[in-house]
């Protein structure tokens, strides 16, 4: 619990009144948001909120807003530190390529374990803006290998273009349709596919390929596991992810306290179909600390 100090001092009001606008101009779903919106005004004329600081107002904001239909991607989220008076992309690229540089790009480790490559991907997948060497480089050492482990269960989101990026080494020239984001109210579609390039060499499409997941794999993870499996690319081991399926914008309400409020929807092109609030199902469904050896049995027993 947070105590009392004037850097994480707050009103009620003005945040919750905030969220309430911000969903309802902004959420997905504008059903949905004016259900969550219903709810909230509840909880605050119940006086749920009152005499609370920062760092406990956003605990219980949050359970209220996913309370009302799950969405993990939509939160109150409390900083430590003091946020920016306002939007700065050029600063929020130099934070993301710092994080990105303080953990290889994403890349935990690209080795073999005996024949099988395995290319371990965490604490997200950065852009390929700012990790697409590297990514690339790990993928381009493994790709003599005759199966492939990929390991995302410490992955906890990312960026679509990157998971563009790293479907594109596992399959051939020819372009797939990996995702769409379809925008709220289905006022624009996005499409991702494969990319007619990338650096280095390709795994293939043809060689087995095994996606680690855990339940905490989320969001962008989610969605490179779900791709692969639905285009049956890959098997699923692990355990079913946490169900993060729609983009969030984040919006600064207060020094410390920001509201992610997702505005659009992932849809598969194979499924029309996403994981939200389901997460992904693995096809072999074993506990996170032992998916990694189930998995190098499973493809050792392919090769063989």
């Amino acid at each position: 619990m947070t105590t009392n100090s004037t850097a994480t001092a707050v009103d009620p009001a003005h945040v919750v009144g905030r969220v309430l606008d911000l969903l309802r101009e902004h959420y997905v779903f504008p059903d949905v948001a004016a259900g969550i919106a219903s709810h909230l005004e509840g909880r605050w004329a119940d006086r749920a909120y009152d005499g609370l600081e920062s760092e406990s107002l956003a605990a219980r904001v949050t359970a209220d807003l996913q309370a009302a239909n799950g969405d993990r991607h939509l939160r109150l989220v409390f900083h430590p530190e003091p946020l920016s008076d306002e939007d700065d992309d050029a600063r929020d690229d130099a934070e993301m390529a710092a994080w990105a540089a303080s953990t290889d790009d994403g890349v935990v480790r690209a080795q073999l374990d005996g024949a099988v490559g395995l290319l371990e991907l965490a604490p997200i997948l950065f852009p390929p803006s700012i990790a697409a060497e590297t990514v690339g480089a790990a993928f381009t050492s493994l790709c003599d290998a005759p199966a492939l482990v990929l390991d995302l269960r410490e992955c906890l989101g990312g960026d679509p273009e990157m998971v563009s990026f790293a479907c594109t080494y596992l399959f051939g020239i020819e372009a797939v349709h990996l995702n769409d984001i379809v925008e709220r109210a289905g006022r624009e579609t996005r499409q991702f596919w494969t990319l007619p390039y990338v650096p280095g060499t390709r795994f293939g499409p043809d060689k087995p390929v095994y996606v680690l997941t855990s339940n905490r794999t989320f969001s962008g993870g989610e969605e490179l596991a779900y791709d692969l499996q639905q285009l049956r690319r890959a098997v699923v081991v692990g355990e079913t992810t946490r169900g993060g399926a729609h983009p969030r914008r984040g919006f600064r309400l207060t020094d410390h306290l920001e509201a992610t409020v997702p505005v659009a929807r992932s849809r598969n092109p194979h499924s029309g179909q996403n994981w939200e609030g389901t997460g992904v199902r693995p096809d072999v469904s074993v506990a996170a600390d032992q998916a990694l050896d189930v998995a190098l049995a499973l493809a050792r027993e392919a090769l063989a």
